[in-house]
């Protein structure tokens, strides 16, 4: 079983997640390592298909195939409140 948040934040000082922080920008790795990844493999796929009919035209980008997720938006306490009504009937 994986640790948790908490065990690892109680093993390490602020300095070793700083390092590990860096590191993550410079090397990314989990969901982030693997959305590059896909996104490659995408564009990749596009590519060898534009070149198996013979499409021209600028080589894809692999922003072009990044997921994208917008900022979370913010709400109100009253509207917060609503929400948890309605779904809890």
């Amino acid at each position: 079983m994986g640790v948790t948040v908490r065990e690892m934040l109680g093993r390490i000082d602020s300095r070793e997640l700083s390092e590990w922080v860096a590191y993550a920008s410079i090397e990314p790795f989990g969901e982030k390592r693997q959305d590059l990844r896909f996104a490659k493999l995408a564009g990749t796929i596009v590519e060898v298909v534009k070149a198996a009919v013979g499409a021209k035209g600028e080589p894809s980008k692999i922003e072009d195939f990044m997921l994208k997720f917008d900022p979370p938006k913010q709400q109100s306490a009253d509207n917060m409140k609503a929400r948890l009504r309605a779904i809890s009937g």
